[in-house]
């Protein structure tokens, strides 16, 4: 607690998420294909169905890491 009695509790996952702008989302695409990507708001991530990725965004930033992504299973790309 701050001396003004401020409760201030940390940015939760709903809470960063929900900061990315749509029209950063706009202008990303996936820097395997170059196809644009999809936003999944449930689960917080950039999906590039074309690659079989989902890009995690931390604190309202997209990763946009291969490396950092998490592989997409089959019932996720809808193919």
């Amino acid at each position: 607690m701050s001396a003004t009695g401020d409760q201030r509790k940390p940015m939760g996952r709903d809470m960063a998420t929900r900061a990315v702008d749509p029209k950063l989302i706009e202008m990303l695409a996936c820097p395997l294909t170059k196809a644009p990507l999809r936003w999944n708001a449930e689960k917080g991530e950039l999906i590039s169905p074309g690659a079989r990725l989902a890009y995690p965004v931390r604190d309202g930033v997209p990763i946009m890491l291969p490396s950092e992504a998490r592989q997409l299973g089959d019932d996720e790309t809808g193919r």
